[in-house]
Order: structure tokens, then C-alpha cells, then sequence
């Protein structure tokens, strides 16, 4: 049974920076690409960035290139989201999501396997 926990979002100033954490409790870790999506009430989720299993080649929404790194510990079952230079429009609920064995970039949500249970994170002005 596979359980993606999120950890690491709260509340920050503009220009601040957080580190999400996502961690992974079940088999086969090295086996699945992982994302980043994030969500605000009344939008569909979004996708914010992309690690393939194989080789670690990552992807970026335009929105956060630049500002957000993607990165993955094995030993450890982890996924991070190193968030820089926040802005308020970053405000949203993020989630990891996992993907099976996937060597092509996946933005739809509907391409993941599994999610976490998501984690607040609040930019303000």
C-alpha cells in the first residue's frame, strides 16, 4: 500500500522561501516519476513540476521555472519542492502525485497513480 505524506508548507512573505517535503511510505520508490501539483478553492489542480524516475530530467510550469527546484532522496523515500522568491499567487494547496514507471512528462492530474493529502501554503503581500 502506497501513502505519499506532504509536509513542510505555512506562511510566508513575498520573496520568502519554503521546502515541501514529500514522503513516500510503500515499495518501489525509485520506479515512479513524481510532480508537484497546487490547487486554489474553485480552480482545477495545477501542474507545477516534474522528476522522471529514470535520470532525474526535471520540468517546470512557466510560472515557477526559475524559482522552484524538484529533487528526490532515494535512500530516505523522499520527494522536496524548493520553493524561492514566493509570491502571493503561489498561495494554494500543493500535492505530490506519483507515476508508474512514466518516461514522458505527465501535466494532467489524471495521469497519477498516487497523491498525498496536499499541504497550505500561504504567500502574503
Amino acid at each position: 500500500q502506497v501513502q505519499l505524506i506532504e509536509s513542510g508548507g505555512g506562511l510566508v512573505q513575498a520573496g520568502g522561501s519554503l521546502k515541501l517535503s514529500c514522503t513516500w511510505s510503500g515499495n518501489n520508490f525509485v520506479r515512479y516519476s513524481m510532480a508537484w501539483f497546487r490547487q486554489t478553492p474553485g480552480q482545477e489542480r495545477e501542474f507545477v513540476a516534474h522528476l522522471k524516475y529514470n535520470g532525474g530530467e526535471t520540468f517546470y510550469s512557466e510560472s515557477v521555472r526559475g524559482r522552484f527546484t524538484i529533487s528526490r532522496n532515494v535512500p530516505e523515500s523522499t520527494a522536496y519542492l524548493q520553493m524561492n522568491s514566493l509570491k502571493p499567487e503561489d498561495t494554494a494547496v500543493y500535492y505530490c502525485a506519483a507515476d508508474y514507471l512514466s518516461t514522458q512528462i505527465h501535466t494532467s492530474p489524471n495521469d497519477y497513480d498516487y497523491w498525498g493529502q496536499g499541504t497550505q501554503v500561504t504567500v502574503s503581500s
